[in-house]
């Protein structure tokens, strides 16, 4: 999904906060660590947009979560650039769209490991 995103997007970049679900709330059977994050929600820019706009406020990520980030380079380079907006972990894709590149936020090559499972089922409490 980030990588379409980032090539239908193209010439422009793209910008989104990531979250994680630790493995242990999946109900596949990953063999992972149950305390492993996966990055599983993606935030849009335009979810409040107006009110971040106008104060500051960035309401389409709830409080506390959005530890890391998906940008795109649709000129270059494939690696971290100051003008970026970092996290403790950025996902960077470039042209041909084909692999996320992972770096924490000094931009140090990180391991990123593909899951294919689906994140748990939530809803909001009544």
């Amino acid at each position: 999904m980030l990588l379409g995103r980032a090539a239908d997007t193209e010439p422009s970049s793209v910008n989104l906060v990531l979250d994680t679900t630790t493995a242990g709330e999946f109900d596949a059977g990953l063999e992972l660590a149950p305390s492993t994050p996966i990055l599983s929600h993606v935030y849009f820019p335009t979810a409040g947009g107006a009110v971040n706009d106008v104060f500051g406020v960035d309401l389409g990520t709830p409080a506390g979560r959005g530890r890391a980030r998906f940008l795109s380079h649709p000129q270059g380079p494939a690696e971290l650039t100051r003008r970026d907006d970092l996290a403790g972990v950025v996902l960077l894709a470039v042209p041909p769209w084909e692999e996320l590149l992972a770096f924490d936020r000094r931009g140090r090559p990180l391991d990123l490991t593909v899951v294919d499972a689906d994140p748990p089922t939530e809803s909001l409490p009544e």
